[in-house]
């Protein structure tokens, strides 16, 4: 495959699922899940339950969600999750274990359900699905205005190990220029809350890029979050997509070279600061303080392992089929979805997705494992695949090579990213993608 000589722009795609859902099209054939999921492994599965709904919508947020929930939505877009999570778990069967060795609820924002509702939503997951929440990590995402005391102390009492907490500045002209309207002191009020309920990790996401954003109010924003001694800190960059609040603005710094300068400088700043202040890098975006507490055994591997989502904006994963419902980013279309979803009578069958073939396999496993900072262990992408990935993927490991982004120094065997190949990390995912998928992606429109 021919390449591109000049080097790729550091922030070109967040690769946190491939094949990205933009590469997914309907599924003429509509395969039944208990045909999909009969010679799959089941005894190490990952459970994502999906709520599609906030307060309000983030400039930058290009989620599958809504603002607000009309007329009873909620209620109605739980039963249809329970209908769909009785025909999952029928289509799961019996004949092998089934057991779920992880969960997050994610959305949207989950807290946006209210207390009682969260309670629904856990019991779906452990009463029909199966999954013993007390017992596995549970990660649960939340937002300033949604972590109430009565939310939090539901999900602290039915298992949740780590709560998210969305908070990207916490300097609040910053958080007006994201479309993120807030006030510090609420802020400051909803982390205290969470640390109030014992849960054991607390995660704070940060954003930079932010139009105006200098080392100066990045470090305000990052101080204020270490002042809560948070387990975990995500870093993300700040992307400007169609259909999105900040995407119909004129933008205030040049399109291309001086906002990658920007967040290229920003993000090396915040990485230097955590690592100097006892945190350590898991990803390009993640940093875990080092004396955090472990979330509890944790067997599941995203390489490999299969994964259950419901709700109409999440994925399934199994070793040869990708598959969601349709996606979208426009507000129209994804109320339409949502009310769609809610009027799903037969959740039997896969409706929109893409299937993976061995090369597929390859390029998805290569993609998770090196975005890691503690890389690939080639013996075991050699058990798995029967080969090695500098033979499968010469030119792309090649070229890495080239531009200083893997790490000449690791150890025999181990191939993993120098710190400039993790700081280009949605640079470098992209070009890994298959023909293909590119194609796919290429041809989708936005809508």
């Amino acid at each position: 495959m021919t390449r591109s000589t000049e080097t790729p722009r550091p922030y070109r795609s967040y690769v946190y699922a491939y094949p990205h859902k933009t590469a997914y099209r309907p599924l003429p054939e509509r395969p039944p899940l208990d045909a999909l999921w009969a010679d799959e492994p089941k005894d190490a599965l990952s459970l994502y339950a999906h709520i599609p709904f906030c307060e309000v919508r983030c400039g930058f947020c290009n989620l599958f969600t809504r603002i607000g929930a009309p007329g009873e939505l909620t209620t109605r877009y739980l039963d249809a999750l329970d209908r769909q999570a009785v025909a999952v778990r029928e289509a799961l069967g019996d004949a092998a274990p089934v057991r779920f060795a992880t969960a997050a609820f994610g959305g949207g924002t989950p807290t946006y359900l209210s207390a009682a509702e969260l309670e629904r939503l856990c019991d779906i997951a452990e009463l029909r699905m199966g999954a013993d929440l007390r017992a596995v990590p549970l990660s649960v995402e939340t937002s300033p205005a949604t972590a109430t005391a009565d939310r939090l102390a539901v999900l602290a009492e039915r298992g949740a190990t780590r709560l998210s907490i969305g908070v990207q500045s916490f300097v609040e002209e910053e958080a007006r220029a994201a479309v993120r309207p807030q006030r510090r002191a609420d802020v400051e009020a909803a982390l205290g809350r969470i640390r109030d309920t014992g849960v054991p990790v607390l995660n704070i996401d940060l954003i930079y890029g932010i139009d105006g954003q200098t080392e100066t109010s990045w470090r305000r924003s990052l101080d204020a979050a270490l002042g809560w001694r948070p387990e975990e800190l995500y870093l993300y960059p700040l992307y400007v997509r169609p259909l999105t609040g900040l995407g119909r603005q004129p933008r205030g710094l040049d399109a291309d070279r001086e906002w990658d300068e920007l967040r290229l400088r920003l993000y090396r700043y915040g990485r230097d600061h955590l690592l100097a202040r006892g945190y350590r890098q898991v990803s390009m975006r993640m940093f875990r303080r080092a004396d955090a507490p472990a979330l509890g055994p944790d067997d599941h591997a995203c390489q490999t392992d299969g994964m259950i989502g419901l709700g109409c904006g999440a994925r399934s994963y199994t070793s040869r089929l990708h598959y969601s419902f349709d996606y979208a980013v426009g507000t129209r279309e994804i109320r339409s979805i949502i009310d769609a979803y809610t009027e799903t009578a037969d959740f039997s069958r896969a409706e929109v997705g893409r299937p993976t073939d061995a090369d597929e396999a390859r390029r998805r496993h290569l993609l998770q494992s090196l975005l890691q900072a503690e890389g690939m262990a080639g013996a075991d992408y050699a058990d798995r695949f029967g080969s090695s990935p500098f033979a499968d993927f010469p030119a792309e490991l090649a070229r890495f090579e080239e531009l200083g982004w893997l790490d000449t120094d690791a150890p025999g065997g181990l191939l993993r990213l120098s710190p400039e190949g993790l700081a280009h990390s949605d640079g470098l995912g992209p070009e890994l993608f298959s023909p293909a998928v590119r194609a796919a992606m290429a041809a989708y429109e936005a809508k």
